[in-house]
């Protein structure tokens, strides 16, 4: 990060048909997307904001406010505020209330995730970055390891998601698979908890997974989109009706 004391950490005018207070946030937000704070880094005193932008203590005060409400920054009574890594951990919260609240709410989210990663494997499979084909393939590995069981397949299929949303090279598609794991958690879950699951059908779900992988990899474009809508078809749906049995009303 640049030094606290140096002006140029933040680029902007406050210039904006907005409050004083959203306009000082925006320019610390766009400063930790650029990467010219790091996360784990310190940002300026309240006091150093407000020269710098030539505002109130308060509104630097309620600036820093309305990044830590977002997860962008950590603050703490007495301490310096810090720099958080940029996640999808806030949408994840909201998603979580969501799908816990319904299943109706539940249904549409698994239907904005399906919606999602169609366009996400393709993505992932014109691009390949090593890092997440990586991921992918060590989450499989860990499907097979953990075979039958719920727990490990659950962890194993979450990590496999954000394989494809890192191999895809694009942060903002990752933090947006990071916000979306509460949604596949409870999906998972609730498929893997099924009463009549035999481990043939514990077998084609890894192999199911291991075959969009391959895809992925290999570059096919089209067979991994067909994968992806495969995979939605013999797994969340599935656990949508499994979650449809244990209530009888939506809302």
């Amino acid at each position: 990060m640049t030094d606290s004391n140096d002006k140029t950490v933040f680029a902007t005018k406050l210039n904006a048909p907005q409050r004083l207070s959203e306009t000082v946030s925006e320019a610390i937000a766009t400063a930790l997307f650029d990467g010219r704070i790091a996360p784990g880094d310190a940002l300026p005193s309240e006091g150093e904001i407000a020269s710098q932008f030539g505002v109130s203590k308060p509104v630097a005060r309620e600036a820093l406010r309305q990044l830590s409400g977002v997860g962008l920054i950590h603050t703490q009574q007495g301490k310096v505020a810090r720099a958080k890594a940029l996640t999808g951990e806030p949408l994840d919260r909201i998603y979580g209330y969501a799908v816990r609240a319904s299943l109706t709410r539940l249904r549409e989210a698994n239907e904005m995730r399906h919606m999602v990663e169609s366009g996400v494997v393709r993505l992932a499979a014109e691009r390949r970055e090593p890092k997440g084909l990586a991921r992918i393939a060590a989450a499989v590995q860990a499907m097979h390891d953990g075979l039958g069981n719920p727990e490990a397949f659950t962890e194993a299929d979450i990590e496999f998601h954000l394989g494809m949303a890192m191999a895809t090279g694009n942060s903002m598609i990752r933090m947006q698979v990071e916000g979306m794991r509460s949604v596949q958690r409870e999906v998972s879950e609730l498929f893997s908890r099924r009463s009549n699951r035999s481990k043939a059908d514990w077998v084609n779900t890894v192999e199911r997974h291991a075959k969009l992988y391959e895809a992925i990899r290999d570059g096919d474009v089209a067979e991994a989109a067909r994968m992806i809508d495969k995979h939605y078809e013999a797994a969340d749906i599935a656990s949508l009706e499994v979650a449809g049995k244990l209530g009888s009303g939506d809302d």
